[in-house]
């Protein structure tokens, strides 16, 4: 039996405007080396100066996690060649990081567990290699751009515990609102450090690191297949020779991961502080930033403040979007768990594979014309299920106009009603009788009869109140 060992480090690009040691606009998706400057390309003579954006969004994240915060931090060169960095060095922390000694907790199987983050620390991302039939381009628009480099500690036991670490780290990062955190454009990407050791050992094998990972299921894929790699080379009597320090990428085609170098331990990336950049001494207001309310705080509000069961609540904050969504929701002074029901379960049930709350066609606004209509009688649940569908499709429909179009109002004229209740019981007198003598249970069917004699067009209340008076 062996115990998986999970190191993880993320990468997560900063949203300041412009790059960490120039000026340059660090907006995604321009021409290609057009956002750059003598600084970016390293040309003889530029000089960095420090972004005083990222530090304050780095220290946002430290007391987010609880982590302790160096007034005094070091930026060192970490020394190494590739096509996409020009000065052949990058711009990091080694010794004295910003951020250290933090802390998130995770939902496993019902229990919290803690998981203790090493350090976090400042540095520049490189550019982008851009590889064509025969050729290859260099995209040098990212380098520069401000990075957090999250690094945990080696105590993730599964995938799923290492999935579990990084949506709430995604969660985190969202809430605070230092970052997009979009995986799909490289600003939230993960370095998976993975080692297998026998069942109650101490001593830590040899590692693995999978380069690049950036979607939740490819990490958790990845990591599930160089586990099983692993424990196969051992038991196969070839672990020492199968499995070596080095880099490893993962195949997304083939969810197999493969050899892409050897592993440079830090000592042969000559790590010196750079002569260019003084130490990030911290003057104490920098220390006194409020940070926004995170995740865990929203939960036990909403279930605290609107009675929310903690499931729903867990759905709630399950993203920024989501949770602002409901937020602009009960800003309309709305029934709080109407709101949970028509939000978590109708609309979401309505968002096909390629759609999230970000771009679902139904609004907030729109939502909760349609709960306000629930509340206010106009419709019935049910009805109201047919008029979601109906504006989700057609987005150019208001709520009003849908009900409308459908035909769907609820009638609420007593006289209508009355009128029809009155058909029904002198039709049914004997059974008005056995109402009268007791036998309380053919009130229901009284209301079944109005109900569909009135086409599922009446309001459900007044058919109540109306039939009991007249039934007394």
């Amino acid at each position: 039996m062996f115990e998986v060992v999970i190191g993880l480090e993320v990468h997560t690009q900063l949203n300041t405007k412009t790059k960490i040691f120039c000026s340059c606009a660090t907006s995604f998706g321009e021409m290609p080396n057009t956002n750059v400057c003598p600084t970016c390309l390293a040309l003889p003579g530029a000089l960095p100066v420090l972004n005083e954006e990222a530090v304050k969004k780095a220290i946002s994240f430290g007391q987010a996690i609880h982590a302790t915060i160096n007034k005094k931090s070091i930026f060192n060169r970490k020394n190494y060649f590739y096509p996409d960095l020009p000065k052949a060095y990058q711009i990091s922390q080694f010794d004295i990081p910003i951020v250290e000694k933090g802390e998130l907790f995770i939902d496993i199987n019902g229990e919290n567990k803690r998981i203790g983050i090493t350090r976090a620390h400042l540095e520049e991302d490189a550019g982008k290699n851009i590889h064509e039939s025969d050729f290859s381009k260099v995209d040098l628009n990212r380098a520069g751009t401000p990075l957090l480099e999250i690094v945990s500690e080696p105590e993730l036991r599964s995938s799923d515990e290492a999935v579990a670490y990084l949506k709430k780290l995604h969660s985190i990062i969202r809430f605070l609102d230092i970052s997009d955190a979009n995986m799909q454009e490289g600003s939230f990407r993960c370095d998976a450090n993975v080692s297998i050791r026998p069942k109650g050992e101490k001593k830590l094998y040899t590692r693995v690191e999978i380069k690049n990972l950036n979607s939740f299921r490819f990490i958790q894929k990845a990591i599930e297949y160089e586990v099983k790699r692993q424990i196969d080379a051992w038991e196969d009597g070839i672990y020492d020779k199968e499995v070596v320090q080095e880099t490893r990428l993962f195949d997304t085609t083939k969810l197999i991961t493969r050899s892409m170098r050897n592993k440079e331990e830090s000592a042969e990336y000559r790590y010196f502080p750079d002569p260019d950049l003084l130490p990030v001494c911290l003057k104490d207001e920098f220390l006194e930033c409020e940070i926004p309310e995170l995740p865990d705080e929203k939960k036990l509000r909403y279930i605290k403040d609107f009675g929310i069961k903690e499931n729903d609540a867990q759905i709630l904050i399950s993203s920024l979007e989501m949770s602002r969504f409901f937020e602009n929701l009960i800003a309309q002074k709305l029934n709080p768990k109407l709101c949970v029901t028509w939000l978590n379960t109708e609309l979401m049930g309505l968002l096909k594979a390629e759609l999230t709350i970000e771009n679902s066609p139904v609004d907030a606004e729109k939502l909760g014309s349609l709960i306000r209509c629930i509340e206010q009688g106009v419709i019935s649940a049910k009805a109201a299920k047919e008029v979601l569908a109906f504006v989700f499709e057609n987005v150019d429909f208001g709520i009003d106009e849908a009900i409308e179009k459908l035909g769907l109002k609820q009638v609420s004229d007593d006289t209508a009603i009355e009128a029809v209740i009155e058909d029904i019981l002198k039709a049914n007198q004997d059974k008005v009788r056995e109402y009268k003598n007791g036998k309380d249970k053919l009130f229901g069917f009284f209301v079944g009869q109005v109900m569909k004699e009135g086409k599922g067009a009446f309001n459900p209340a007044k058919v109540n109140e109306i039939l009991k008076a007249k039934l007394a």
